[in-house]
């Protein structure tokens, strides 16, 4: 990339000529020449604190009900799409997710920025996750589809048990542990779902709690 001075050489198709771009869109995700994800989340905040503007305009006419249905149809649903690609994204990055959340949970409760119990508020009434463990929570739950064989056969390919490949007396392969592929570099390589997926997942395996994913990660929040 240092050679190309941010411009990639262009694709002669003729009659037509192709040239390279800084950003792309691909299915709704916005990804940057430098595999970067400042562009496509400040697409999404944009989006979603415009939806909120609007939602406020009208906040003589709906109760908390209709508010928490909006903002779930306008906001949550912009924030949970494809929020896989946000595995093991700097917090930095997700800071600005979060700051959309919190705003979305002062909007359906009525209350302004600087009011106390905000995390009460998003974790016990609204039953919310933090964008982390939102992420984390949509990564174990793609490797358990994969393990099901409910999702696609190139996700699937990536979820692999220890039990397959070891011997059956390993403590990881009793434990219903995933396969982690070595990864070369901790910035990007550890960002794909071959090597987010299974370590997330393991992760959980490891600190089980007999509940479903959701009740696993408010179990945490439990400590905080």
């Amino acid at each position: 990339m240092s050679k190309l001075n941010g411009s990639g050489p262009s694709l002669q198709l003729k009659p037509s000529t192709v040239n390279s771009c800084q950003h792309v869109r691909v299915l709704g995700v916005q990804f940057s020449s430098d595999l970067s994800l400042d562009k496509h989340i400040s697409c999404v905040s944009s989006s979603c604190f415009h939806q909120l503007r609007q939602l406020r305009r009208i906040g003589r006419s709906r109760d908390k009900e209709t508010a928490a249905t909006l903002v779930h149809a306008f906001v949550t649903s912009r924030v949970d799409y494809c929020n896989a690609v946000f595995a093991a994204a700097p917090k930095t990055a997700t800071d600005k997710l979060q700051r959309v959340l919190n705003a979305a949970a002062r909007l359906i409760s009525d209350t302004r920025k600087y009011n106390q119990g905000l995390s009460r508020l998003m974790h016990q009434d609204l039953h919310w996750l933090d964008i982390p463990e939102r992420v984390s929570y949509k990564l174990c739950l793609l490797s358990h589809r994969c393990l099901l064989g409910k999702a696609p056969v190139y996700l699937s390919d990536y979820c692999t048990p220890v039990s397959k490949v070891a011997a059956q007396h390993l403590r990881s392969a009793a434990g219903h542990r995933l396969v982690v592929p070595r990864h070369r570099l901790s910035t990007y390589g550890r960002r794909a779902f071959a090597v987010a997926g299974p370590m997330t997942f393991n992760a959980l395996q490891q600190n089980n709690f007999q509940t479903t994913f959701k009740d696993t990660f408010f179990s945490s929040y439990l400590h905080v």
